[in-house]
C-alpha cells in the first residue's frame, strides 16, 4: 500500500503520541507500505513552530529531511498540477495546507492517512 501522511500523522508517529489509531500504526510498521510525506507538511510545521503553535517540533524544523529519511517516509514534493488542483478547488475550506494534501491525495492515488473529515470535501476519504 502506498499512502500520504497528514501533517498530524506525521508528528504523532514521530513523538509516539498515543492519539494515533491502532489501523494507522499497523500501516506504518508493515515494511510492504510506502509511505509519503508531502513538502507542505514541512512547510506546515516550520510556520506553526514558528508561530509559537508547536514549540514540540524544534528538532523537527532542524532537520525536517533527517526525520523522514529516519523514520523510512519518502518525501512527496509539491508539483504544479498539485498547485493547480489545490488552488482551483471551488470548497470554501481556508486551510491551504489541507488544500494541498488532499491535491497531492487526488494526483497521486495516496490515501491519506488522517483523522480530519473535512478532506472528505475534496474527495478523499482518510483512513484512521
Amino acid at each position: 500500500m502506498r499512502c500520504l501522511l497528514d501533517t498530524h500523522t506525521l508528528l504523532w508517529w514521530l513523538f509516539d503520541d498515543p492519539r494515533l489509531s491502532q489501523t494507522v500504526r499497523g500501516i506504518l510498521t508493515d515494511p510492504s507500505n510506502a509511505a509519503f510525506v508531502s513538502s507542505a507538511s514541512a512547510w506546515e510545521i516550520a510556520t506553526k513552530y514558528r508561530l509559537g503553535k508547536l514549540d514540540s517540533a524544534a528538532p523537527l524544523v532542524q532537520d525536517m529531511a533527517g526525520w523522514i529519511a529516519r523514520a523510512g517516509f519518502v518525501e512527496l514534493p509539491v508539483a504544479i498540477a498539485h498547485t493547480q488542483r489545490a488552488g482551483s478547488w471551488p470548497q470554501q475550506h481556508r486551510d491551504p495546507f489541507d488544500r494541498m494534501l488532499a491535491a497531492q491525495s487526488v494526483i497521486e492515488e495516496l490515501p491519506v492517512l488522517s483523522r480530519d473529515r473535512a478532506l472528505a470535501q475534496f474527495g478523499v476519504l482518510p483512513v484512521w
